[in-house]
């Protein structure tokens, strides 16, 4: 009982609390708790790199310690703080509105067959659940990355020995810098679980209805005739649009490089959360900055905050996601500059990739 309300804290409730301060910043026709949830992450993750990054490169020993103190304390402090900020925004409708904020996530009114269809999706994804919990995976890649996430839970040393022998070792400049297995480390100390069940037990059920969850927000823009309405529009095809994606999770493993298999025998792998959770992320955050008419986009600040923690957490998984993400924004910007005819888009998401220049020159710079 004790690990499951470690997980709840951290996994659930910091990230949601810290969620609402990008929140703010958002129209309320987006903001619900999903978006509330993936501003949570995008900005914890974000957070993280900033404390781990110096931490593995500057400090020599038990660095994981100074890790666990520092992001504790910063993540709790943004929690508290989020906290604050929605109730202050709540006092301030006289309590006429949510507490959460949650404008339009609504299934009222829709169809016996369209309820059909989401009993299905929710059947896949179950189903998913279930295979990833109880025919768990195993490959060569977790004698480095879950190793990674058990030594530093054991040692309290990050990257300073290698995983396959256990001897110490100059820094692994590779993967040194994308430090999600020292977040699963962190999250797994927390809830006082070894690293390996948090990984292969913990982050699946965390991570596949992640993913879902960012589906979701892209098909109600893509199937939604007023972006700036609250209500849903075309609320029929959403399940059917969500259960194509879980059939194209459910048959992807063409190959074992697909993000389909990395989705669901890798799921706690940095490499399958750019694919399944960063990358869709980022364009479900284009598809809202730039869905509809300008003058009727509503606030988007707190969605550029997103897009700029995006680009951090795409360190976080994996040092190649930095140049990756990079080029996706970069050829997006340039075919929206030539469809919204504004030439200051491609400096606006170019603005967004300064965390990518900071830690590409990084790289760089102890590569020499």
């Amino acid at each position: 009982m004790v690990q499951i309300m470690g997980f709840i804290f951290w996994l659930l409730i910091i990230p949601f609390c810290i969620g609402f301060l990008p929140a703010k910043f958002i129209s309320e026709d987006k903001r619900n708790p999903i978006t509330v949830f993936l501003a949570g992450y995008l900005l914890m993750w974000a957070v993280f790199e900033v404390i781990t990054i110096p931490a593995v490169i500057w400090i020599q020993y038990d660095n994981f310690i100074f890790v666990l103190r520092w992001f504790m304390a910063v993540a709790i402090l943004l929690a508290a703080a989020g906290i604050i900020i929605r109730y202050l925004d709540w006092k301030r409708t006289d309590g006429t509105k949510s507490w959460l904020g949650l404008t339009n996530l609504t299934f009222s009114g829709l169809k016996t067959e369209t309820k059909i269809e989401w009993l299905l999706f929710l059947a896949l994804v179950g189903f998913q659940l279930y295979m990833a919990v109880t025919m768990t995976s195993f490959d060569g890649d977790d004698a480095y990355y879950v190793v990674e996430s058990l030594m530093a839970q054991q040692s309290n040393a990050m990257y300073k020995n290698l995983p396959y022998t256990g001897r110490s070792s100059s820094l692994d400049l590779r993967h040194a810098l994308a430090v999600f297995p020292i977040w699963v480390a962190f999250v797994a100390v927390k809830a006082n679980l070894h690293a390996t069940i948090t990984s292969h037990l913990v982050m699946p059920l965390l991570l596949i209805p992640f993913s879902y969850m960012i589906y979701y927000e892209i098909s109600k823009v893509l199937f939604n005739s007023n972006p700036e309405s609250n209500l849903v529009s075309n609320k029929e095809n959403i399940p059917v649009f969500m259960i194509i994606m879980a059939m194209f999770q459910l048959f992807g493993n063409v190959s074992i490089y697909t993000n389909e298999t990395f989705f669901l025998t890798r799921t706690w792998q940095g490499k399958s959360v750019t694919a399944n959770v960063v990358i869709p992320a980022l364009f479900l955050l284009l598809l809202w900055l730039f869905t509809g008419e300008k003058e009727k986009r509503g606030k988007n600040a707190g969605l550029w905050i997103m897009l700029v923690c995006l680009n951090m957490t795409a360190g976080v998984c994996s040092s190649l996601a930095v140049f990756l993400i990079a080029i996706l924004l970069g050829a997006m910007a340039v075919c929206l500059m030539v469809v919204e005819r504004d030439w200051k888009i491609p400096l606006k998401l170019g603005a967004t990739c300064i965390p990518n220049l900071i830690y590409v020159m990084l790289y760089l710079g102890l590569a020499v």
